[in-house]
């Protein structure tokens, strides 16, 4: 490979910034695309001047940090700049990374369009149960972290790929933080592989120390044979207009009714334009849907058009492998690039609801990485099926705390996905690791196979991977808990989910009848498409599609075998988590809402101001001793936890 500073023009000249970046100038490089109107809009983006720069410490570099401002094109472009400076010849990939699903999806369209190719060809992108690449035709490939992580699976050493940029790794997601450190074990053995940390507002001098190697010897042996070790930090200025910030006189004592009344004075008193609001959740902006929609209608404002995004929407992410979604306070680093959205095309205007005294003198620095604040479940079995024994000594760039890591191993123990020896199990533990879903939901489908209900299992396991098959409320609570009296069974949600799926087959898969009755036409399309998929893994894990009709017995006792430790129990009108007396309440949005039958499991967990329970189904309690003898014993006739 030729080395891209020297055809006709000098070594960058580099400057050290006080932040401990590096700032590159050099000339204008040349650029093979002409100079269509898309290859001007390139030209202008802040990234453009730092090509040059971007290729000569990919080259000389095993690990580069682009610290890169929201909007400073460092995601579409610098996989085309790579690309064009040759790293995808000679059948090599290109890969970049993204969190979520539809950033892959935008981003992957995005760049097809700007190189004039077909998305799926020389551009492609993968995301779970979605795979529009084509092998051998594909020269830069974007997908989730989670999806590089399965790849391990069958390639260890993903020898396919010779740059991986993972970007928005300020987010530090459990699967950000699981492929930084099995990356830098990665460079080890093939130290001609190059990796781009990009972000927004990562710390750069802490990415740098951990990717860093401390063995002189050895950094003295590659330098002579390749790139060095010493990771490179690159500055890449943004494209911002300037942006005011305003910030509350006096905390706010419910900020969600602060936020409403903020935009209505916006819309009242300022200039024509859009207005963006940061919420916490599903829960809150429905909320504040309906608050401005009502406000809207009373006051007839006009031109006011309330629109809600999050991930239960169509063609979204689904939430990580999070069963305890907790509301915290954002970070500075955070509060900064939320700011920057307002001044991505013109000038803007950034209202906090928090005082200026909150921001300079208690809000983080930085957020705290999900790997130190999460449910660890479904990380333990990602790293045990990649060969990761020694999970505690494993190269975490933010270890997680040993207790959770602990409890972890603990849950998979009793799920019998690992042994005594805490090793995946044969067949269970492998055949679980092998389903691109979380654990406990594997484990669900692995029992509704034993128990003949793999079919009703399968479609429930489908639904569970989207947030939210119901459509937002919009001021239409009543209308919406109308329509899931159609499908509503006695036994809970999960029973609730074939009532609908049922419907939506016989339907003729309507997107009139969806509408009718308050479901999201495109999340349904989505869990066929899911059902699909998981059908095909398990047939490839030598499982057939069974069905227990209409015995929802059957099919109760195999989601129990999965979220066995999710186990409640109603006393004194309140209930409590049998593995820890937790007091937890069900969700508004359960069909047992109003109903409390006297056990219940539930999938997931949301803690605002209260603990609330998501998809909550009946149980017997005797089914907990079956499924889980290890973890439940009988007590006065009660299973109680060991």
């Amino acid at each position: 490979m030729s080395r891209f500073w020297k055809p006709g023009s000098e070594k960058p000249r580099l400057i050290d910034d006080e932040e401990g970046g590096v700032i590159f100038y050099s000339a204008t490089p040349s650029s093979g695309y002409g100079s269509s109107s898309i290859e001007k809009q390139r030209q202008r983006l802040p990234v453009f001047k730092y090509r040059t720069a971007i290729l000569y410490l990919v080259e000389t570099h095993s690990t580069t940090i682009i610290v890169g401002e929201t909007g400073s094109g460092k995601t579409t472009q610098i996989p085309q700049y790579l690309k064009e400076a040759g790293w995808a010849e000679g059948g090599r990939v290109i890969a970049c990374t993204q969190p979520r699903r539809l950033s892959v999806q935008a981003v992957a369209a995005r760049v097809a369009e700007e190189m004039g190719v077909k998305l799926g060809d020389e551009v492609g992108y993968t995301i779970r149960f979605e795979d529009l690449t084509n092998p051998g035709v594909t020269k830069i490939k974007f997908l989730t972290d989670g999806v590089l992580l399965r790849e391990m699976m069958e390639d260890p050493l993903l020898t396919k790929y010779s740059v991986i940029m993972v970007d928005e790794a300020h987010e530090r997601s459990l699967s950000t933080d699981i492929l930084l450190g099995l990356l830098k074990k990665i460079q080890c053995r093939r130290p001609e592989l190059r990796l781009i940390i990009s972000s927004a507002t990562i710390e750069a001098k802490s990415m740098s120390a951990f990717f860093r190697t401390s063995k002189k010897r050895e950094e003295k042996a590659a330098d002579e044979l390749g790139p060095t070790k010493e990771p490179a930090i690159l500055s890449v200025e943004g494209k911002g207009f300037n942006i005011q910030i305003h910030y509350l006189e006096e905390p706010a004592s419910d900020y969600l009714q602060t936020a409403v009344s903020t935009v209505l004075a916006i819309h009242d008193q300022e200039p024509f334009g859009d207005i963006l609001v940061f919420l916490t959740g599903q829960d809150d902006i429905d909320a504040a849907v309906q608050l401005l929609t009502e406000e809207a209608h009373t006051r007839k404002y006009a031109g006011l058009l309330v629109l809600p995004l999050y991930a239960g929407l169509s063609r979204a992410d689904q939430i990580s492998d999070i069963e305890n979604l907790v509301v915290a306070p954002i970070s500075k680093a955070s509060a900064r690039q939320r700011a920057g959205r307002a001044g991505r095309v013109r000038p803007g205007k950034c209202y906090r609801l928090y005082t200026e005294e909150y921001f300079t003198k208690e809000m983080a620095v930085q957020g705290i990485p999900e790997m130190q604040r999460s449910n660890l479940v479904s990380c333990v079995i990602q790293l045990k099926a990649l060969g990761i024994d020694n999970i505690l000594g494993f190269d975490w760039p933010a270890p997680p705390a040993p207790e959770a890591m602990v409890r972890a191993l603990e849950v998979l123990y009793l799920l019998g996905i690992l042994d005594d020896d805490a090793k995946l199990t044969s067949p269970v533990g492998f055949q679980v690791a092998e389903i691109p879903l979380e654990p406990m939901i594997s484990k669900m489908i692995l029992s509704g196979y034993l128990l003949g209900c793999s079919e009703e299992i399968i479609t429930v396991a489908a639904i569970l991977s989207i947030q939210s098959i119901w459509v937002s409320v919009r001021g239409s609570q009543k209308e919406l808990d109308e329509a899931k009296l159609h499908f509503a069974a006695a036994e809970g949600d999960h029973v609730t989910y074939l009532n609908v799926y049922k419907g939506f087959l016989q339907s003729g898969r309507s997107s009139q009848w969806c509408h009718k009755n308050f479901i999201n036409y495109q999340a349904m399309k989505k869990v066929i498409e899911t059902r699909e998929q998981l059908i095909k893994t398990t047939k490839r894990l030598g499982m057939g599609l069974k069905s227990c009709e209409r015995d929802t017995q059957v099919f109760r006792k195999a989601v129990t075998a999965g979220f066995f430790t999710n186990a409640c129990r109603l006393e004194g009108g309140t209930y409590k988590t049998i593995r820890s007396s937790q007091e937890v309440h069900i969700h508004p949005s359960s069909v047992l809402f109003r109903v409390n039958p006297k056990w219940v499991i539930y999938h997931s967990l949301v803690s605002t101001d209260r603990h609330y329970m998501r998809n909550v189904m009946a149980i017997e309690p005797s089914w907990l001793t079956e499924a889980a003898p290890n973890f439940y014993q009988h007590q006065r006739s009660n299973p109680v936890a060991f």
